[in-house]
């Protein structure tokens, strides 16, 4: 059994005391494969130091993450348009709309988000979307980019089941982490009515820990947890859910 976490931030601060230990339970429990999403400069070399530190597991992304656009955000594009120069990712990721922590920024963040999208189009990748809040406005901008070289993963799913196949018409699967095992997260309800091809697991670690560790730090072998919720609404077993959702992973990554 193979299990791979679509969206983890491996190289938070918040792992600073316990890396190693972190990665080798994940991988311990079958969990092998990590995708790094990006935030902002300030977090590139974290990022590279991680798939030094762990080479066969770890599969880089490069963007600027929505929270982080602000006034100087011509910069941090530039800055991602530089490492594409350098070397190559497995997509363009997180990028998107956060409208929770400042609406103000709403222009900037559909432009960003645009010229991501093109990014990744150029270079044949996919696309990890980030929303809150903000279904509405990214669905606005996938509508002018809709075409066969769209595709990648909607992170973090928490919308509705409308919402839900919406996201699937612009080609992009459904990253599901640990919302799907809270009592009032609203996907357990309708989830199952999405075939399950069009779904990958994710953390989000260290963030949005899933019952029974939610609002402690996540970490990558609760994606276990994930699974086994998974398993119970699809009705397989937990073994079948990693086996697809990890040939979905391979599907959107090419590997």
């Amino acid at each position: 059994m193979i299990l791979t976490d679509t969206h983890t931030h491996l190289y938070s601060e918040s792992f600073d005391e316990d890396r190693d230990q972190v990665v080798q339970e994940a991988l311990n429990n079958d969990i092998k494969r990590f995708f790094i999403p990006a935030i902002d400069s300030e977090y590139t070399q974290r990022m590279y130091d991680l798939e030094k530190q762990f080479p066969e597991n770890v599969f880089l992304m490069m963007g600027l993450h929505p929270t982080s656009v602000k006034e100087n955000f011509e910069d941090e594009l530039r800055h991602v348009e530089e490492e594409f120069g350098k070397r190559n990712f497995y997509a363009v990721g997180e990028i998107g709309i956060d409208l929770y922590w400042d609406k103000s920024t709403l222009e900037i963040q559909k432009q960003a988000f645009k010229r991501q999208i093109q990014l990744a189009k150029r270079n044949k990748l996919p696309i990890v979307i980030h929303c809150r809040e903000a279904f509405d406005e990214i669905f606005e901008v996938l509508e002018t980019e809709k075409d066969e070289d769209l595709f990648g993963i909607f992170h973090c799913f928490t919308g509705n089941l409308e919402q839900a196949k919406k996201a699937l018409s612009y080609n992009m699967k459904l990253g599901i982490g640990g919302v799907v095992t809270f009592k009032n997260g609203g996907l357990d309800k309708f989830i199952s009515q999405i075939p399950i091809e069009h779904i990958v697991l994710e953390t989000d670690a260290p963030y949005l820990a899933p019952k029974p560790f939610r609002g402690k730090r996540n970490n990558p072998v609760y994606l276990l947890k994930v699974a086994e919720k998974l398993a119970e609404l699809y009705d397989i077993s937990v073994e079948e859910v990693a086996r697809i959702t990890t040939a979905n992973s391979k599907e959107v990554f090419g590997i």
